[in-house]
Parts: C-alpha cells; sequence; structure tokens
C-alpha cells in the first residue's frame, strides 16, 4: 500500500534532515542528489523544514555565490537545547549543547561525604549553574547516565543495592524541576552506544562491551540494538559466578563473583603483589592507575594475570552470547589499551572455540557522558524533526 501524501513529506522531510545533521549544510542541488527527490519536492521539503524553523541558510556555495541554486541550508542549532549528566556514585559531571551536540558550557562536582538530599540539591545547582553559564533559558531535552538497573517498562532507575539514594532522588527531582523531557539510561549501556557510534566499535552493530571502571559491568549490542533484559538486568557481569574468588555471589551482594576479579579494588589488590602502587586519582579508579603504570613500565606479568581475569568473563560472555567482538571499555579498559585487549583475546582464545576479536575502548571513562548525549539527542531531534506528524 503505498504511503499517503503526508506520510511521505514526512519520510522525506526526516530524511533531509538526517542528512543536514550527518553531512552538515547542504544545497538544494546537494539534497537533491543524495535523496533522489526531484526538484519540486527538495523546494516543498525545504519551504517546509524553514517554516517549521529547523533549517535557515547559513551561506552559500559556488563560484558565482548568488540565486537560489547557491543557498547553503542548515539545521538550526539554537533550536532547542540540551544537557547530558553522568552520575556517578562519587561524582556528577554535565555538558550543556545545542540541537547538534555542540558543546556550550560544561562541568563536574564531587560528591563524596554527602548525604541523600544535600547530594540531590549539589547535582541540581550543578546543572542550573551549568545552562546559566551556557546562556540557555530553557532545556529541551536531559540524558542521564547512572549505574543500576532501568525498568524496561517505565523507564525508570530501580533501587540497587550497594548504590547511593540520591541517584534515584536526582532523577525524580530533574522530572519534577525541569520542563523538559529527562531520559535515564545505564551507565554501560550509554558508554556500549558511545563506543559504537564514535569509538572503538564503529564497524559493529553486535558486540559487548565490558565495562572496567570503579566497578565491571556490560552491555550487549545485538544487529545494533540494546539488549536490556526482561527486568533490565541484562549484563550485571559483575555478578557472574567464576573460579578464584574464594566464593559465590548473592542477590544482595558481587563480592563472590566476576567483580572480585576485576573490579578497580581488586586491580589495585593483584597490582601490589607485583609491586605496583596505585591510589584513586579524581575520577580515575585506582584500576585503570595501576594498569597504566603498568603498560608504561613494561610490567607484563601484571598484564598477564589481569588478561587471565578478564579472559574469564570475556568467555562466558562469548559462549552465551557469541558477539564476535568484545570492547574493553571503562577508565581501565582504556588504560590497557591494544596490548591488553591483545592478551585477553589470545587467552579468550584458549578458552572457547568461539572466535572473538578483543579491542580496547577509545573514550574511556568519557563515553558515558557521550553517551548520554548521543542519545538525548537523538530523542530530541526525533521530536523536532517531525514537522507534519
Amino acid at each position: 500500500m503505498p504511503a499517503s501524501p503526508s506520510t511521505a513529506r514526512a519520510i522525506n522531510d526526516r530524511l533531509a534532515l538526517r542528512l543536514l545533521q550527518e553531512q552538515g549544510p547542504l544545497t538544494a542541488g546537494q539534497l537533491k542528489s543524495l535523496t533522489g527527490l526531484s526538484r519540486p519536492s527538495v523546494a516543498d521539503l525545504v519551504e517546509r523544514l524553514q517554516g517549521a524553523g529547523l533549517i535557515q541558510v547559513v551561506g552559500e556555495a559556488g563560484a558565482e555565490r548568488r540565486g537560489p541554486n547557491a543557498r547553503v541550508y542548515g539545521i538550526v542549532a539554537d533550536r532547542a537545547h540540551l544537557a547530558a549528566l553522568d552520575v556517578r556514585t562519587t561524582s556528577v559531571s554535565v555538558v550543556v549543547t545545542d540541537l547538534l551536540g555542540g558543546t556550550l558550557a560544561e562541568a563536574s562536582l564531587p560528591m563524596e561525604g554527602h548525604s541523600d538530599q544535600p547530594a540531590v540539591e549539589r547535582a541540581v545547582a550543578l546543572l542550573e549553574r551549568t545552562v546559566a553559564e551556557a546562556g540557555v533559558r530553557r532545556l529541551h531535552s536531559v540524558g542521564i547516565g547512572a549505574p543500576g538497573l532501568i525498568d524496561p517498562a517505565t523507564g525508570e532507575l530501580r533501587d540497587s543495592t550497594g548504590l547511593p539514594a540520591w541517584h534515584r532522588r536526582l532523577v525524580t527531582v530533574l522530572q519534577e524541576r525541569l520542563p523538559a523531557t529527562v531520559l535515564v539510561e545505564n551507565e554501560t549501556n550509554l558508554a556500549a552506544v558511545a563506543e559504537q557510534r564514535e569509538g572503538a566499535a564503529r564497524d559493529r552493530d553486535t558486540f559487548v562491551l565490558l565495562w572496567l571502571g570503579h566497578g565491571v559491568g556490560a552491555a550487549v549490542l545485538l544487529d545494533g540494538k540494546l539488549r536490556r533484559g526482561a527486568s533490565g538486568g541484562a549484563g550485571e557481569i559483575g555478578f557472574l559466578p567464576v573460579p578464584g574468588t574464594g566464593g559465590l555471589p548473592s542477590a544482595t551482594g558481587c563480592d563472590g563473583g566476576f567483580h572480585a576479579l576485576s573490579g578497580s579494588a581488586a586491580i589495585r589488590s593483584l597490582a601490589a603483589r607485583y609491586g605496583i602502587e596505585a591510589a584513586d586519582r579524581g575520577e580515575e579508579p585506582a584500576g585503570a592507575v595501576a594498569v597504566r603504570t603498568a603498560t608504561a613500565d613494561g610490567a607484563d606479568a601484571f598484564l598477564d594475570a589481569l588478561a587471565d581475569r578478564l579472559a574469564l568473563g570475556a568467555a562466558a560472555v562469548s559462549a552465551v552470547l557469541d558477539p564476535g567482538c568484545v570492547v574493553l571499555g571503562g577508565e581501565t579498559g582504556h588504560a590497557g589499551g591494544p596490548g591488553l585487549a591483545a592478551r585477553v583475546e589470545a587467552r579468550l582464545a584458549a578458552l572457547s572455540p568461539v572466535r572473538t576479536e578483543v579491542r580496547a575502548g577509545t573514550l574511556g571513562g568519557a563515553a558515558v557522558l557521550r553517551g548520554a548525549l548521543l542519545t538525548v539527542r537523538d530523542a530530541a531531534q526525533d521530536a523536532l524533526f517531525a514537522p507534519n506528524r
């Protein structure tokens, strides 16, 4: 059944806007070539999008630089403003951008030592100050990356053992106070989105990101889609029972699981056995500091021992999902670089008949904030780029 005229116009408008977003300002002639539409159809959609305040003339192209055919059209970046937050157990980071993702202001704030309500107020105040610094009067959408489970039915951050209560309270307060759409997603899932769009997995639509930071987690992308599981618990690899921990995890703690081998504290303890001292440096976990130091010093014995540990988690992922690629993300994965990734891949090849490439994440801890921004930008553009809906 052919699409109705209004549906066809909406499809064409969305296509043109995506091209303008991905390839930058374009002339009507370039839009015609890229979309395959007729000249009158392109002229109509340009008029519609200008009338909706979504695009504007941003310059002229061509040798003569005059006339309608020379006009270059671009998305109106200040049509909407966005904010993204990376909410950690010890800090909050925020960035405010325009609709195209151009950074207008950014800031971060440590949150250690603050109880529930003071922590919430500090985080809200940080966002308000950053928005004011950016010269923004109103936010269209806010994206939040936080540790913990996201209920797939409601999109809400669920209560999780061991996480500060102010995390959930912050999301609720922002939803109540802001005249904006507020989206929340698990931090590891957002890191995977960023690594796929701009980092180590740009050529992959199926892979698993193994998050190695203060804690450990995993994000599963199959056929280009995040898989969250029935309850939002897909990727809680810290609870994976593995040998070498001296115990088993439980419903209330992952101390006997994979976390006990690959969390920051466990990596710091392992490093100490090899004479490598490390401590937390702000947002950089001690585990990442140890790996960075070992990589620079050529401490092969420690890196081999760590690769043995990481391969256990990667082997479980490969046996169940066969993703073809595992990305070592987070601060520790980034610190280890290609060298640690190669060690893990070699050990994984000995543990599993399933061929799995292992790559080092390229975005490190910054992947969460970047993923939050990409996600909220996509959602805002979907809402705004449908003028005929």
